[in-house]
């Protein structure tokens, strides 16, 4: 079986941190991308950013450049999303979602993605 687990999700206030972590199994991870998708309250699913862990190349999602880092542990098969930063409209569930690489299109279409995580809420506020 397939599995995606994200933690790391919680309440902060705006102009904090958080740090959230997508542990994988069930497939060669290193083959696949690995992204995160922010949902927020009413709003369809975003890509925000992404990590290749074939080349270790990152993309990230104009609304969260320079405060949010994507990275990864091969040997333990996590990937991290430092968020740095936070705003209020960063408040929502944030999943992570592993892509095999094998469709055309960009990163950030979710349609690329057969395999999610259940999501964890963010909620950022005063």
């Amino acid at each position: 079986d397939v599995q995606l687990v994200e933690s790391g999700g919680g309440l902060v206030q705006p102009g904090g941190s958080l740090r959230l972590s997508c542990t994988v199994s069930g497939i060669s991870f290193d083959d696949y991308a690995i992204a995160w998708f922010h949902q927020a309250p009413g709003k369809e699913r975003e890509g925000i950013a992404c990590i290749m862990e074939t080349d270790g190349s990152e993309f990230y999602g104009d609304a969260v450049k320079g405060r949010f880092s994507i990275s990864s542990d091969n040997a333990k098969n996590t990937v991290y999303l430092q968020m740095n930063g936070l705003k209020l409209e960063d408040t929502g569930v944030y999943y992570c979602a592993a892509d095999p690489l094998e469709r055309p299109g960009p990163w950030f279409r979710a349609d690329r993605y057969d395999f999610w995580g259940q999501g964890t809420q963010v909620t950022v506020s005063s």
